[in-house]
């Protein structure tokens, strides 16, 4: 699985949070990351937004396989639990599909990446800090994956 991120330079608690799910996964269900440098905010108002969010929607589309199931996390996507994840996981590995699930910069992803999307996924409907969805996101991944393999660190 693959996590491609708007954003580099992380504080050291995010590095360490995600560090530490990303480690725990079993190597047929690791997780990569790739940074994507976030666009220069120069500008104000409406359509300098959807430029940033545009360059970024390029280069995170670059970073991506051409052949890969893609996942936008947004707020108002899907939410599901975790076990719906865990099935989810369980389809995709099934199906031999690669995933990447992409993480926007602060000012979210640009409307193409979302129409774009296989999935469009909600971790919560809360506005999330784009950092703390790499924690959140590995974290969860590494949960569903525990669960598919009766680990017990998943409790109903």
């Amino acid at each position: 699985m693959r996590i491609v991120a708007v954003g580099h330079k992380m504080p050291a608690w995010i590095n360490a949070g995600f560090t530490e799910y990303a480690q725990r996964m079993p190597r047929e269900a690791r997780i990569e990351l790739t940074e994507i440098k976030p666009a220069v905010r120069a500008g104000t108002g409406e359509k300098a937004t959807r430029q940033w969010l545009d360059l970024e929607a390029q280069r995170i589309n670059t970073a991506l396989p051409a052949r890969i199931h893609k996942v936008v996390l947004d707020e108002r996507g899907k939410g599901m639990t975790t076990l719906e994840l865990a099935r989810r996981i369980e389809r995709w590995k099934q199906d031999g599909d690669d995933v990447a699930f992409v993480i926007g910069g602060a000012d979210g992803t640009a409307s193409v990446l979302q129409e774009e999307a296989d999935l469009l996924l909600s971790l919560s409907p809360l506005t999330l800090p784009h950092g703390l969805c790499r924690v959140i996101l590995a974290e969860q991944l590494y949960r569903a994956v525990s669960l598919l393999a009766g680990h017990p660190y998943h409790r109903e």
